[in-house]
């Protein structure tokens, strides 16, 4: 739309995205386009560095400072429900955890398997294991080694939370229906494949990124590392992409779904966004 190239600037709320490198497996915007609109919290970090909600949290705040200075609004784009999450409706304040606790929950997770470590967490906290994925390693060692750290369960914390959602924020988002979403889905990672994708995995790997980082345990780099390392044939790795993409796809819905405030349009309906936009921006201005 239009209007969004001069009232609005970006700030990615992708959790891949994030990362320098790993850009056709994260659907990065062009330069020609972050060019012609402002982009923030794209390519800020190495592959190798452990991202959290949190880093996320203080970097869109300070994006939307500079947003603002230039008297235009910031737009949060993208599929991270988290970090969404994270931001509007608040992070939770825990106190910061000694890496060694980590580093030790990360070798017991490679003796152990992440069904034992889920299991423990269920004893510690059932609210929030009963909140996330039992793969879902990265919040599983979390929830973990916060327990360790401040004998508190992590959901303990939650009535602590403080987010920037305000009653002027302005939720949008974006369905189809799961044939067309599945066929969407299945001819981006074709897309994806016929650009380059196998080959920026190699690139990065030949960079010394390891297939054993949480970046690359993304999905269709995780996928693609199984190919390279000659644990799966290509078709099958590309299949399981397409396939673990859908899965995704679903669970962000059962996440954004919660939000009751979700404003919900197909792609086609480009004038009834416009429409709610404007009135949006006339109302706040009003407001302002």
């Amino acid at each position: 739309m239009q209007i969004a190239n001069s009232v609005f600037e970006i700030i990615s709320a992708d959790s891949v995205q994030v990362y320098r490198y790993l850009d056709i497996g994260s659907g990065k915007p062009t330069i020609e386009q972050r060019n012609h609109t402002t982009h923030y919290l794209i390519d800020v970090v190495d592959p190798d560095y452990w991202f959290t909600a949190g880093q996320f949290c203080k970097l869109a705040f300070g994006a939307c400072e500079e947003v603002y200075k230039k008297n235009r609004i910031p737009l949060f784009v993208g599929g991270t429900p988290f970090y969404i999450n994270s931001f509007f409706l608040g992070l939770s304040s825990i106190p910061a955890i000694d890496k060694s606790i980590r580093q030790q929950l990360i070798e017991e997770l490679g003796k152990r398997g992440v069904g034992s470590l889920y299991r423990e967490l269920l004893e510690y906290d059932n609210i929030f294991a009963s909140k996330i994925h039992f793969n879902d390693k990265q919040r599983i060692l979390r929830g973990i080694e916060v327990y360790r750290s401040t004998a508190r369960p992590i959901s303990s914390f939650y009535n602590q939370k403080k987010g920037f959602e305000t009653k002027d924020t302005l939720y949008i988002g974006l369905y189809q229906e799961k044939d067309i979403l599945h066929r969407r889905i299945d001819n981006r990672v074709d897309k994806m494949i016929r650009t380059g994708f196998v080959d920026e995995v190699i690139n990065i790997r030949s960079m010394g990124f390891g297939s054993d980082l949480n970046s690359m345990k993304s999905i269709g780099y995780n996928e693609l590392n199984y190919y390279i390392d000659g644990k799966l044939a290509l078709e099958e790795a590309i299949d399981n992409v397409k396939a673990n993409t859908k899965k995704y796809a679903k669970r962000q819905m059962t996440w954004f779904r919660k939000n009751k405030r979700i404003h919900w349009f197909t792609s086609f309906e480009v004038e009834r966004m416009r429409e709610l936009i404007d009135k949006w921006l006339d109302t706040i201005l009003l407001d302002n």
